[in-house]
This record gives C-alpha cells, structure tokens and sequence, in this order.
C-alpha cells in the first residue's frame, strides 16, 4: 500500500521474524552491476440505496462495478509512496547508463532471453503490488459477507460509511490536518525547523509522504508524516523500533537494510526521516530489463546483499513479511541496495496464523496453509524476486490464495502429506484425502466452481524449464552460471520450510562465492 516506506506504516495482523554471514563481504562499490564486462547491457461514485437481488447475473455484474470501482481509486498510487519519496527525481537511465537503454529496447542481446507467452505470466516491471493488495484484501473484507444467505442487503461497504464522520470532524480537526487527519504539506514550509519540503510525492492508507532537504546538512531526505490516528502512530512507533535496533546491530552500516536518520513530532504527527536512495528493482527491470531480466553478474551482487540483510534481520529476530522488488531500493550507481519497508516486519514471536501475510506473488505456502512460520517467508519471497530479476516475469501468479498453491504445485510439485496436515487452513484448499480443490471460474455462467484435481509429484513446468534459455545460445561458462543459479532458487524455494536455505547458508552458496560446479 502507499504510504510508507516502499510500503512502511502499515499495520498487518498477525505478523513475526543466524548469522549475518559477516565473511562475506558485500559487492565493491565501485562495480556496476547491470552491465557486462564489455560495457553492454544485458537485457534481459457514491453507492446507491442496495436493490433487491434479482439474479446471479445482477449479483455478478454487481460485483464487476465493484472491482472497477477499487482499482479505479487506487490508480495512480501503484509505486509505494516511501519508495517514491527515496527517488532522487534527478537521474534518468540514459543519463546513467545509456547503454543499457539501448539494450533494452533490443531484446535479442539478452543470452537468458524467454519467450514472452501468456504461459510466462505478466511481465514484473508492469505488475502492481499495490492495487494487487487493494483488491485482494477488499475481496477478503466482503467475502463472508457475500457468502451469507440471511444478510439483509448484498454485503457492500458503501463509501458513504467511510466518510460519514467527516462533516464531524471537521470543526475538531487543527487548521494544519484535513478531516481524514493527513498532515496538509505546503511546498517550501520548513518542518521541525530543519526539513524543507520540496516535493508532496502523495499519500497512502497510513501516512503522507514528502521529499525535503535538511537545511542542517543539505541532504536530501524522505519524510513519512503518520496521520493522526493513534493505532497508526503506534505501528509507526514499533517500526521505528524495529530499524533502531537493526541499525544497533550494524553500526557500520554494511548489512544493506534502510537507515531511519532520525524521528520527531510535528503537529501531533509522528514523523520518520529516511536516507535518500534512488530506484526500487521493480523499477529497474522496467528500465533496463522489460521482459528478459537483468545479467547474473548484477543479480549475483544484488543477491548477496540481500542474503546478508536477512542475515541481519534473522540475528536481531525479525521478520520481514513484505520483501518483493517494490521494497528494494539501489543507489543511484545501482550497484548497492538496501531492504526497505519494514512496515510489516515483527518479532518471530508474534508469529501467528495470518493467510494474507506478505503480497500475494511473494507468499510462501506455508502462509496460504496455516502452518506456523519462520524466517524461511522471507527466504521464497527473495527466491521470488530472484527469479523475476532474471527473467523478467513473475513466478508465481494467482488470482488468490487457493491459485497461489495451484501455481506453486505446478513449478515445484506435489506437497508433501506431512506438510499438508500441519496446516490449519490445508482443507480450505485439499479434501480429506488431500486432493487438491481447484477454484475457478465456470466459463459459461461465470460462477466459482470447485474440482477436484489430484495433484502429479512431477511439475508441470519446474524452474529449470522456466529459467533456462530455449534457443541454447549461451556458451558452457555461462551454462555453469545458470545452473549454480537454478540450485540457489531451488533451495529458497524448497516447499518444506525447514529445509529452506537460510541466510547464512545462502551466502556460501557457490553462485555467491562464483566456485565452479
């Protein structure tokens, strides 16, 4: 969601957190990581009173207008407003590095390139996460509701209940908060007598975002102004705790996760100062690898320093929950990174059952399943965004939960039985004999039917299948590369949580240490 940083400030329900792998060491500052070694780029309105229902085709036509009323709302907001408030807003990709504009645009250079089918699923640079998440959990607040034959109206929130206290809050509210208790930023004003705002990048759920210098140091920084809500506030409070103690852990600022400068109130608003960084990977794949990905040199480095963030976070007991390239800033180099948004992080101890934990694509299984978790959600949301980095395309697609798992059974087979049974949610989705219940949406009447489908052990279309090039173009060296990569993917997203890589052991992984097979 907008509103924090990549999406920071939110408050999830239900949400938890080795070594940091400090022999290694993270990728030279001075390398750039998305070109290869001869300088090239490697492409890779308001509801009316409720009418009785009529039909199922009213009901499902209902619902389409409802769907478009969501998305069209949230259009516009798809980069996370902290992430955007971290842009530099300065550099340009042919400013940089015009080589690999040109390079994009010529898809063919690319030695990983995949053919772009619909059996590929959507292209990663175009995907939002953030209107993804809207609808999904839009869907999930109406779904018992719009199940219940005894409910007196079809189950829509009509707008209208939303904005109803506004008219009262109004005459309450001080002249600087509108009635919705976002600070209202005026351009050029100074904050907290040091911050001069020079950019209103918007607003999201939680919090308004701005760009400002500190008039102190001339630096540039992205400041997160928490509405004035007191559950927000105290999100934002455990988040600032959260990047405290991780920047305790790491005074030397060399375990890649975002730096919190500084905190403060300014007119009843809890106000987060953050370092100021250039893109989020997402965006770099929009850039510089529509389609066919970025160049293992580049994901190799990227990568590590991921692993050693992780690292860090497993050492201090948090979790993530949220990791995707949306919430992965580069510098303006692009050749160091940070893990940003820790909006959804917490303890490992708070971990607790919560089946729309992370965005949907990145949502490791044992989530979907109820089954208790660990660090290792972290690890298959890294092996997601891996993936994507590559090849361009999302990994796992799925229209919701119940898709999710179809998707992953497809890349990674069958689950095991043992598994299946630790899950509290497992018979949402799998019978009694732990067949697989398939949702999906009738073709002619449009209705969600369920069948039956026994799941094969063998994939239908595994990782290797899906990551290595078809047109066999690479040479032997780059052959060895690949497959070092496909190994470290197929550790991170090993379906047993247990047996999942870790941090630590992802870092003496060959495709990080660069070993031979």
């Amino acid at each position: 969601m907008p509103g924090s940083l990549g999406q920071s400030g939110k408050k999830r329900a239900n949400q938890e957190k080795e070594d940091d792998g400090d022999t290694v060491t993270s990728t030279s500052r001075t390398e750039h990581p998305l070109t290869s070694t001869d300088g090239s780029a490697r492409d890779d309105e308001p509801e009316t009173q409720q009418q009785p229902v009529l039909d199922e085709a009213a009901i499902i036509e209902e619902r389409r207008k409802r769907r478009e009323a969501i998305k069209n709302k949230f259009r516009g907001q798809g980069t996370p407003l902290l992430v955007q408030a971290l842009h530099s807003g300065t550099d340009t990709a042919a400013d940089i590095i015009p080589a690999l504009e040109s390079a994009a645009s010529s898809p063919a250079q690319s030695e990983h390139q995949l053919s772009t089918t619909a059996e590929d699923g959507p292209s990663a640079a175009d995907y939002d996460p953030t209107i993804d998440m809207q609808e999904e959990r839009a869907r999930h607040d109406k779904q018992d509701d719009d199940d219940d034959m005894f409910a007196e109206a079809p189950a829509v929130r009509p707008k209208a209940d939303l904005k109803a206290p506004q008219a009262l809050d109004v005459g309450m509210m001080d002249n600087w908060d509108d009635p919705e208790g976002y600070y209202i930023t005026i351009l050029g004003e100074l904050i907290d007598n040091r911050y001069q705002v020079t950019q209103n990048l918007g607003r999201g759920m939680f919090s308004s975002v701005v760009r400002a210098t500190d008039s102190h140091s001339s630096q540039v920084v992205a400041i997160k102004i928490v509405r004035s809500n007191e559950s927000m506030r105290k999100a934002g409070l455990k988040e600032i705790d959260i990047l405290r103690d991780l920047a305790a852990n790491d005074p030397e600022d060399r375990k890649h996760v975002i730096r919190l400068l500084r905190s403060f109130e300014h007119k009843g608003h809890l106000c987060m100062v953050f370092e100021n960084l250039s893109m989020n990977l997402r965006e770099v794949l929009k850039k510089f690898g529509r389609d066919v990905g970025i160049n293992l040199k580049a994901i190799r480095a990227y990568a590590q320093q991921l692993f050693l963030g992780l690292g860090l976070m497993k050492r201090c007991q948090y979790l993530h929950a949220d990791l995707k390239p949306d919430n992965i800033l580069v510098n303006e180099a692009r050749n160091i990174l940070k893990i940003c948004d820790l909006g959804s992080a917490s303890p490992i101890s708070e971990n607790a059952t919560a089946p729309y934990l992370v965005s949907r694509f990145y949502r490791a299984p044992e989530v979907i399943l109820g089954i208790p978790y660990d660090y290792g959600i972290d690890m298959w949301s890294i092996g997601c965004t891996l993936f994507e980095l590559y090849t361009g395309k999302i990994l796992f697609t799925g229209r919701n939960n119940n898709s999710m798992l179809k998707a992953i059974m497809d890349c990674r087979g069958k689950f095991p039985h043992k598994l299946l049974r630790r899950g509290t949610l497992t018979y949402d989705h799998f019978d009694d004999l732990l067949n697989f219940k398939a949702e999906e949406a009738d073709k002619v009447t449009g209705r969600i039917v369920t069948k039956l489908i026994d799941v094969k052990a063998k994939p239908v279309r595994d990782l290797s299948s899906r990551l290595l090039p078809r047109d066999k173009r690479v040479d032997e060296t780059e052959r060895r590369e690949v497959d070092l990569f496909l190994d470290l993917l197929d550790k991170c997203l090993d379906l047993r949580p247990e047996k999942r890589i870790t941090p630590n052991e992802a870092l003496k992984h060959p495709f990080i240490l660069r070993t031979k097979p």
